[in-house]
């Protein structure tokens, strides 16, 4: 017999502000202790020097996490400038100093230009890019190099929003993979004194922004109260608001969530489809059920569902 999981079964997606000092991996257990929740995910690493938007899943949304992994993410960045670390930042021990040149916010942003649009870009050693199934980062504590080729990325936007005497303040967006250390430490190093990341705040993270955001403090707040922690969750189907969505009646949902093939009229609507079907426990209404391919003959086949036996979908 399968042990009984601990806690709720709770399905749903949580935007928190991640507090600087804390592992994302951290953070989720937090959050999955506050919310005494039998399952949880995130949707990418945040460093813990690094702040902002942590998209968390509880129970079934896990299944989906996959779909924002791959989205576009947005930072606020401070480079700190003359100044290089093992790390590539401010958490890193110092190993060079060099002399900051001083030039004007029309030379800055003509040195950026090569760093925007489609680049080619190393991972840095202390990434959770894993080699051998184990992170770069456990080498890089041993003191071990692990080549690592680079690899095409795209920076949708790079702006310098502040500019002081060894610091640049930068805006960037950019596609998922980047690594915004490695991005500092490669302008650093096209400036000829080097840089590292002191400051990094995830303001975005696909279609999720700090605005929707809750701090752990506020959790922490509600004092263990389910009524309250819950009205913080996003619904599962959060996740994937650029997918298209099709609709079937309850039989053959019903065909769907046991793995099946089944078809509908065909339509305009193909390619990755967010699935909905009628709801057993509310007559009258629809629920979530996953994610399904459509093909152009109507024939709609199952990639990811909603187990509704084991949630208390949000």
């Amino acid at each position: 017999m399968a042990r009984r999981r601990k806690g709720r079964a709770l399905d749903g997606v949580l935007i928190l502000d991640k507090p600087q000092g804390f592992s994302s991996n951290g953070v989720l257990q937090k959050v999955r202790r506050l919310f005494t929740a039998q399952k949880g995910g995130h949707t990418g690493s945040l460093d813990p020097l690094a702040t902002g938007v942590l998209p968390i899943c509880l129970g079934e949304a896990t299944k989906f996490s996959k779909y924002l992994l791959d989205a576009d993410k947005g930072y606020f960045t401070t480079a700190t400038l003359g100044e290089i670390r093992t790390t590539g930042d401010s958490e890193g021990e110092v190993v060079a100093t060099n002399d900051v040149p001083v030039l004007s916010a029309a030379q800055l942003d003509e040195l950026l230009l090569p760093f925007r649009g489609d680049i080619k870009q190393v991972p840095s050693m202390y990434s959770a890019l894993k080699h051998e199934g184990r992170p770069l980062y456990e080498y890089a504590r041993k003191g071990i190099e692990i080549e690592r080729p680079a690899r095409p990325v795209t920076i949708f936007q790079l702006e310098l929003t502040e500019q002081r005497e060894s610091e640049l303040d930068l805006t960037v967006v950019c596609s998922k993979g980047t690594y915004i250390r490695s991005l500092v430490e490669d302008i650093g190093k096209s400036m000829g004194c080097g840089a590292h990341v002191s400051m990094l705040r995830r303001f975005k993270a696909g279609h999720f922004s700090l605005d929707q955001a809750v701090t752990l403090e506020r959790l922490e707040a509600c004092d263990g109260d389910n009524a309250v922690l819950d009205a913080f969750l996003l619904p599962v189907d959060a996740l994937l608001p650029n997918l298209p969505r099709i609709f079937v009646n309850s039989a053959l949902g019903s065909s769907i969530l046991h793995g099946q093939a089944v078809r509908i009229p065909p339509s305009e609507i193909t390619g990755l489809c967010r699935l909905y079907t009628e709801d057993e426990k509310a007559p009258g209404s629809e629920v979530f059920a996953g994610v399904v391919t459509v093909s152009s003959d109507g024939e709609v086949k199952p990639e990811r569902l909603v187990n509704f036996s084991a949630s208390d979908t949000i």
